[in-house]
């Protein structure tokens, strides 16, 4: 896929604010400090479309851009670590769960990952939960460049090994890197295969 244009549309504070056509949505999730928005810079080849931070946890809606003017990237808030209160924790988990649950336009969920870390908690109770509500999604390792092909490879493999204790069919995978844009062609060409099955 070639994405000729992308560009921001919106920031709403609940799903039903969010735009009300029919085009297909791909969101973006994952722990702060993931690299969530670098990835979706990577992707659009947009410098600065998602705003980067130095403090993790910044995104606190959900952040919608078009691509292409045929389908919606979606930047959801992290879960995770970031200092909030836990009103505030609250609001965002309820949040997220009526966007991911009640959003029809949602055809996939792309969890982040970073390639550096141990299989987390946090990650495989989402990613079980996704599982449980019958919601298409596909895991996306990230900060590829910060190891070795070899180590980043065996950490997948780790990771893919925990979680077939629980599942018995693996989602698919792509391992990123947003430094040297590795896996932005595979994550791309995967929407467009989705795309393409959503219009037959």
């Amino acid at each position: 896929m070639e994405i000729k244009k992308s560009q921001f549309v919106i920031s709403s504070p609940t799903t039903n604010l969010c735009p009300n056509d029919n085009k297909p949505e791909y969101a973006f999730i994952g722990r702060s400090n993931v690299g969530k928005s670098s990835l979706i810079n990577m992707l659009c080849n947009h410098k600065n479309m998602a705003k980067t931070s130095s403090m993790p946890g910044k995104t606190l809606l959900i952040n919608h851009f078009i691509i292409n003017n045929e389908w919606y990237l979606v930047d959801l808030p992290g879960y995770g670590f970031a200092k909030r209160s836990k009103s505030v924790q609250k609001q965002l988990e309820q949040m997220i769960s009526s966007y991911i649950l009640l959003r029809e336009q949602l055809v996939n969920e792309f969890v982040l990952i970073d390639i550096r870390h141990e299989p987390q908690k946090i990650d495989l109770e989402f990613i079980d939960w996704l599982g449980q509500s019958n919601i298409p999604f596909s895991i996306v390792f990230t900060k590829a460049d910060k190891l070795s092909q070899g180590k980043a490879k065996q950490n997948v493999t780790n990771y893919l090994n925990k979680l077939s204790e629980t599942w018995e069919e693996l989602p698919p995978h792509f391992i990123t890197s947003s430094e040297n844009k590795s896996g932005r062609e595979d994550v791309l060409n995967y929407i467009e295969q989705i795309n393409n099955n959503i219009k037959q």
